[in-house]
């Protein structure tokens, strides 16, 4: 019987992730959340299906009951996060948050089969940055000078960054980190969300062109940065986050053609300066030609995405362990290989609903900051998505950043569950703000 449901298991698995992931586009059928109930009910239904077929699988495999332990607690969190945003924010939005915890459920089956004592830490992280989360949308309408709050935390990005860009842990040849007591802390996720809110203050304040000089050089020093500690990929990101949110608060587009034209001037003399950016081009455009060497992380990557099929092999049936920094870089390419790429595309549907969802909330936003804020988070989750999976794909060269909320990191957790607590309460901001005039609107009439 254990081995009928292990050989099955993979189907269901990808029935179920289908079935989610359709009822997320479902959802865009209906304006209001109202309308949208069952549908956010079929989903957490089917996101606790496919989670709990992905661990009886591994209970199966492996016959450890500290599986069922973690899969336990794992469903409790979950569920809790739901029902407590259902308790306290009604009016929050459903599919953001069901997403949310539906990529997290994808992380915790990946590492649970990838490296056990990494998904009980990544499992503690994201509880306890879940708990932090909870009390965003409560703390951020109580913020009323964010005038002030934004040059502060402009300034206290840069000096962060800077700070690790003196005396920061060295990995891969790039200044990434701090290590305190074992434990390792990637400011730049961090930063982000300071950044966002940073730039999307000074464009509320004044459109004019003195002002976006300014957010310019605040911009560039966070990206200059980035550069110097060689952590190029988060560096990418600023960038394309500062010209996106220029654009939409300005509407010019001659910023972002000047952000491209300076983004390709800027590419090319990265690729000039620094040898390991010239290494991973190289083994971009032919791995094949030093497949043990410099091209073997794409080249497994791929035979890895080749394997998986449709319905992928099953868990513990493939070989992603062949794949070095498989947990952070290249989870993707473990996922399409034992899930398949059915599932594998459906996780890439998800990211991009939550994507339009962002912007579907920012365009109902009538206050221009929440609206570049949330745009600000929405074009920052996408770059890191396309980034992630586009390089595991070879449709790029490899970054190094990590697939937010299924991959190993702490930090890309805490700094991703923090943007989508603020749009929460953004969204929430907006919601109360038209409850009043539409109150206001009755009581004149």
């Amino acid at each position: 019987m254990a081995l009928y449901i292990v050989t099955f298991s993979r189907y269901f698995i990808a029935l179920f992730a289908v079935l989610y992931t359709v009822e997320c586009f479902l959802a865009f059928r209906h304006e209001r959340e109202e309308d949208r109930k069952w549908i956010y009910i079929r989903q957490t239904v089917f996101s606790f299906l496919f989670h709990f077929c992905a661990f009886i699988t591994m209970y199966l495999k492996t016959e450890r009951m500290d599986i069922l332990f973690l899969f336990a607690f794992q469903v409790i969190m979950l569920y809790t996060v739901i029902a407590l945003y259902g308790m306290f924010y009604p009016q929050a939005n459903r599919l953001l948050l069901n997403n949310m915890c539906f990529l997290m459920t994808v992380g915790f089956i990946m590492l649970m089969r990838l490296n056990y004592d990494k998904a009980v830490r990544q499992f503690c992280i994201i509880a306890a940055s879940c708990v932090i989360g909870l009390f965003v949308p409560y703390i951020l309408p109580k913020v009323r000078r964010w005038d002030i709050a934004t040059y502060v935390l402009a300034v206290v990005g840069v000096l962060i960054l800077g700070t690790v860009l003196v005396a920061g842990t060295v990995t891969n040849g790039s200044k990434l980190s701090f290590s305190f007591f074992g434990i390792t802390f990637q400011p730049s996720e961090l930063v982000k969300v300071f950044f966002v809110l940073a730039i999307s203050g000074i464009l509320t304040m004044s459109r004019s062109f003195l002002q976006i000089c300014i957010s310019a050089v605040i911009a560039g020093a966070h990206v200059l940065i980035l550069v110097f500690s060689r952590d190029l990929g988060s560096a990418l990101i600023y960038s394309v986050t500062y010209v996106a949110l220029v654009y939409v608060a300005t509407a010019n587009p001659f910023y972002p053609a000047g952000g491209l034209l300076l983004g390709g001037i800027a590419s090319y003399a990265g690729y000039r300066i620094f040898s390991h950016v010239q290494v991973r081009i190289r083994a971009w455009l032919d791995p094949w030609s030093d497949i043990d060497a410099t091209g073997y992380q794409i080249t497994q990557s791929l035979f890895a995405i080749g394997c998986g099929g449709m319905f992928g092999l099953g868990l513990y049936h493939g070989s992603p362990d062949s794949i070095p920094h498989v947990e952070t870089d290249f989870i993707f390419s473990a996922l399409a290989e034992e899930l398949g790429t059915i599932v594998g595309i459906c996780l890439i549907l998800v990211c991009v609903s939550c994507f339009l969802m962002l912007m579907n909330a920012a365009m109902r936003m009538r206050d221009l900051f929440s609206k570049l804020c949330v745009v600000g988070f929405g074009v920052t989750y996408l770059v890191q998505i396309f980034l992630t999976i586009g390089g595991g794909m070879k449709m790029i060269p490899l970054t190094g950043v990590t697939l937010p909320l299924v991959s190993y990191g702490g930090s890309s957790v805490l700094s991703t569950l923090l943007m989508f607590s603020l749009v929460q309460g953004f969204i929430l901001i907006g919601e109360k703000k038209h409850a009043r005039t539409e109150k206001k609107q009755k009581e004149e009439s």
